[in-house]
C-alpha cells in the first residue's frame, strides 16, 4: 500500500476541528483546518465490516457505524490507533434489492455527549458517546409505516438544539425526535424519504432534500415554509447529493435528467434563481462551494461522471475533466481533497482558471463511497472491509 502523509501547514486556520457529522462541522465538506502539501504515511489501517456510512470524528474518537453477520455496529475507535474503545450492536434484518453492500448508508452524528445512528433499515439510535450505552431507539419504519426504498434508509439525522431530524417518509416525510427520549415532537410533510441529508439555515431552520424535492421548515414547530417540486418524473428518481446553502441561497443537484438549481431561501414561493441539466448534475456526491464557485461531479456514477468547476451564479461551467469517475470531494484550505471511487486519493487546486492535479495516491482498494472524515490533521477513509488514518 502507498504510503502518504499530510502535514497540515498553519495558513490562517488552526488545527483541532472535530468533524462529527456528515460532511463535518457546518454539514457541507469544508474543512476548517489549514492548508497542507502531501508526503507519506499511512498511519493505521484496520478491518471493518460492510456498508457505506462515512466516518466521523469527536474528542479523539472515530465512531464509525458498519455491518457484520445480522448486526450493526456503531464502533468507537481511538484516532491514534484506531482500536477499539466500545462497540454496541443493532440487530438488522436489511437486504438490497440490487445486490449492493448491505451494510449502513447514512454517518452517525455526535451532538451533546450522544451518539445517533440510523441504519438502512430505518432504526435510529440513541447512544452515550463516552460508553456506548443504548439510550433510546425508534423504528421509524414501524412508528411511520415506511415501505423499503431502492437502497434502504440513508439520509444522516441532523441534530439541531433538543432535536434530532430525519427524512423517514411513510405517514410522516420529516419527523423530529428528541434528543434525550426519542419521543416524537412533529412531523412535516407526506414527501418520500431522499437520500440527501439535511443541513441547517439561519439556526432556525431546516433545509431537507426529499425525494420530491425542497422543503424549508421551522426546527422548533415542524411548520413549513416553502416547498419546491425538483425530481424526475420517473419512480426510479433518487435525491442524494446534500444541499448545499451559501447564505440565503441553496444548490440542488440530482441525476436521472433532474439537473441543477439553485434556490433563493428568502423568496416566497420558492423558485429556481437558475436551472438546467448541463452545469453540475451530481448522482450522490455533494459539492463544495469556495469563492463564488462551486466543485463537484456531473453525470452518473456508473458512466463515469466529469469533475467540474461552476459558477454558482450563473450555472456557467468553467471548466471540466472529462470522463473522471466517481466518487467525494472535500475543500481543504485552498485546495480539493477528491477520494475517488476506485481508491485515489487526488489533491487538486480549488480555482475556477482550471483544472490543476497536485498529487495522486492509492490509499485503498475495492468502493470507496463512504465519505472520507478530517480532524486534527488526519483523514479518515473507508471502503467496503477496511478503514484507514492518513496523517
Amino acid at each position: 500500500m502507498t504510503r502518504l502523509v499530510f502535514f497540515l501547514l498553519l495558513t490562517g486556520s488552526l488545527w483541532g476541528a472535530d468533524w462529527p457529522q456528515h460532511l463535518g462541522p457546518n454539514r457541507n465538506g469544508v474543512s476548517a483546518e489549514g492548508d497542507f502539501a502531501p508526503a507519506g504515511k499511512v498511519v493505521w489501517s484496520r478491518e471493518v465490516g460492510a456498508g457505506f456510512a462515512a466516518p466521523v470524528v469527536s474528542e479523539g474518537k472515530v465512531y464509525l457505524y458498519h455491518r457484520v453477520g445480522e448486526e450493526e455496529i456503531c464502533e468507537a475507535m481511538d484516532a491514534e490507533t484506531g482500536k477499539t474503545r466500545w462497540r454496541t450492536t443493532v440487530p438488522t434484518n436489511y437486504r438490497d434489492d440490487f445486490g449492493f453492500d448491505e451494510g449502513p448508508r447514512a454517518a452517525p452524528v455526535v451532538s451533546g455527549g450522544r451518539v445517533f445512528v440510523h441504519g438502512a433499515h430505518g432504526v435510529l439510535t440513541a447512544l452515550d458517546a463516552g460508553t456506548g450505552k443504548a439510550l433510546w431507539q425508534v423504528s421509524t419504519m414501524k412508528v411511520f409505516g415506511v415501505e423499503k426504498q431502492f437502497f434502504g434508509q440513508a439520509s444522516a439525522p441532523l441534530v439541531m438544539g433538543e432535536r434530532v431530524m430525519l427524512q423517514v417518509g411513510g405517514t410522516a416525510g420529516i419527523a423530529a425526535f428528541a434528543v434525550g427520549t426519542g419521543k416524537v415532537l412533529w412531523t412535516a410533510t407526506g414527501d418520500e424519504a431522499g437520500y440527501a441529508s439535511p443541513v441547517a439555515y439561519r439556526g432556525e431552520e431546516a433545509v431537507f432534500f426529499t425525494r420530491t424535492g425542497l422543503v424549508v421548515l421551522n426546527v422548533s414547530t415542524g411548520k413549513v415554509r416553502g416547498q419546491m417540486r425538483w425530481r424526475a418524473r420517473s419512480n426510479t428518481t433518487v435525491n442524494a447529493a446534500t444541499p448545499v446553502v451559501v447564505g440565503d441561497q441553496v444548490f440542488l443537484t440530482s441525476s436521472y435528467e433532474v439537473g441543477a438549481a439553485v434556490v433563493d431561501l428568502t423568496k416566497t414561493p420558492l423558485k429556481p434563481v437558475w436551472s438546467g441539466d448541463e452545469s453540475l448534475s451530481a448522482h450522490y456526491a455533494t459539492p463544495v462551494y469556495r469563492d463564488g464557485f462551486l466543485y463537484g461531479y456531473h453525470g452518473r456514477q456508473e458512466m463515469g461522471p466529469e469533475l467540474r468547476c461552476i459558477e454558482m451564479k450563473t450555472g456557467n461551467v468553467k471548466w471540466a475533466t472529462g470522463r473522471f469517475g466517481a466518487g467525494s470531494i472535500l475543500l481543504v484550505g485552498g485546495k480539493l481533497v477528491v477520494m475517488r471511487e476506485k481508491g485515489e486519493l487526488l489533491i487538486a487546486e480549488a480555482t475556477p482558471k482550471g483544472y490543476k492535479k497536485l498529487a495522486e495516491f492509492k490509499i485503498l482498494d475495492g468502493v470507496v463511497r463512504a465519505y472520507p472524515a478530517l480532524a486534527n490533521g488526519t483523514l479518515f477513509v473507508r471502503n467496503e472491509r477496511r478503514l484507514v488514518a492518513v496523517r
